[in-house]
């Protein structure tokens, strides 16, 4: 009898186990169904609704209904102004290597990071002709970039799947950012810049992000130690005065509680915003400071794509007091 009700018992077991493993496997085929779905609804939205799109990113973030009527917040008028606003030159100027120009017109020709090569195609890219060292992207994406320390450990072939995709991929349409989908994208490389010769020490390029209004600089968003999921954030004024208020730690941003050293360049990095934002009721102007020098990073019109919920109530505020906001005529 013993025998045979251990037999039964193993039995039992192993339907335990094939029930739970059949389970599982049901959750993770409902979930994968989910997915694409959630994916399904967005693409839809995106391409078709995109008021409505913005609508449900809002709630999702914030638990509340968007205000079209009365927008008062940062995040508010960064949405407003992508569908109520003139963003005729957003395209342009959110163009990684169109806004070269630009930025060459207004007098910091000095200030751009030496420029190796722009691309429409991946077959074209000529990786002999590359230096050891050099930072590719494509000149409408976000955090998508291959830094090369040495070419001779770089994976060419895997390099080129990388960008042949970002190519095919229509950057924009997830968070309403449709400035983006009107940019021709291609492929640069440019200089990879010593982050050795920083004002402090950072496993990154220190990023000094001017939030900037029609030439008035306002706040200076440093962003540092940059990892795939993380990076340490810090608010200062144009005084150079730091303000831990005005960020708070998410999953993804670390409040660095600490103060940071004034950069060296931070008068003339201030001019450069003042200049390159004239004429835009909000434009988020990004630098960096290698050897005492600044350099043009890029030009945000929607940071963080309007949801940025890291911001605390008091800085949202503020920082949408000084935005101006203008319905397109």
């Amino acid at each position: 009898m013993t025998i045979e009700r251990s037999y039964d018992n193993g039995s039992i077991n192993i339907r335990i186990i094939y029930i739970f493993k059949t389970f599982m496997d049901i959750i993770k085929s409902l979930l994968v169904i989910k997915k694409f779905l959630w994916n399904i609804k967005i693409y839809i939205l995106g391409h078709y609704f995109p008021k409505q799109l913005i609508e449900y990113r809002f709630k999702g973030v914030y638990n509340r209904k968007f205000d079209w009527n009365n927008p008062q917040t940062f995040d508010e008028k960064v949405n407003w102004s992508k569908l109520m606003a003139d963003t005729t030159e957003w395209p342009h100027l959110a163009d990684k290597y169109a806004v070269r120009k630009f930025v060459e017109e207004k007098g910091y020709a000095d200030s751009l990071v030496t420029l190796y090569g722009k691309w429409d195609k991946v077959e074209d890219i000529d990786w002999c002709k590359l230096p050891d060292r050099f930072v590719m992207k494509v000149n409408n994406g976000s955090g998508d970039i291959i830094i090369c320390k040495d070419k001779a450990h770089l994976n060419i072939e895997e390099c080129k799947r990388h960008f042949s995709k970002l190519l095919k991929k229509k950057f924009g349409y997830d968070m309403g950012e449709l400035h983006y989908n009107k940019i021709k994208p291609c492929i640069i490389a440019e200089e990879l810049l010593d982050a050795e010769c920083q004002a402090f020490k950072s496993s990154s390029l220190i990023d000094y992000k001017i939030f900037s209004y029609d030439g008035k600089p306002a706040y200076i968003w440093v962003s540092f130690n940059r990892t795939p999921h993380t990076l340490d954030v810090a608010v200062y004024d144009t005084d150079w005065k730091f303000h831990p208020e005005y960020s708070r730690t998410t999953e993804h941003f670390r409040l660095y509680n600490h103060e940071l050293p004034r950069p060296a360049s931070l008068d003339k990095m201030l001019e450069m915003a003042s200049t390159l934002s004239k004429g835009f009721p909000f434009v988020r102007v990004d630098l960096y400071e290698v050897g005492n020098t600044p350099y043009f990073g890029e030009m945000t019109f929607t940071p963080g794509a309007g949801y940025n919920d890291d911001y605390p109530e008091e800085f949202q505020k503020k920082l949408g007091d000084l935005f101006l906001i203008e319905r397109k005529s």
